[in-house]
């Protein structure tokens, strides 16, 4: 399976697409130390750089990267989903 998501700690929510990754296809993730992470179907298209949940969040939850958190889910980010600033938010300039 193609690796296209990098996981920087294993708890994590979210990882990051490491290409332009499209919807419907099925992407590999690996950490940092190049150990795979899982995998997830894409349910949108997620552009280079921008994060992908790795597990269901629901509204209000925290998101967590880096193994803490960076925010909260505005609204719900289905597993595979496209995270960004339109379902984050962050907790620390409100």
């Amino acid at each position: 399976m193609k690796h296209g998501i990098l996981v920087h700690e294993t708890i994590d929510d979210v990882g990051v697409a490491v290409e332009d990754l499209k919807a419907g296809n099925d992407v590999g993730a690996v950490t940092l130390e190049g150990q795979p992470a899982g995998s997830v179907k894409l349910v949108n298209d997620v552009p280079l750089g921008h994060k992908v949940a790795m597990k269901d969040i629901a509204k209000g939850k925290d998101v967590i990267e880096y193994g803490r958190v960076i925010g909260v889910a505005a609204d719900a980010a289905p597993r595979g989903s496209h995270v960004h600033s339109h379902n984050l938010k962050t907790k620390r300039w409100k």
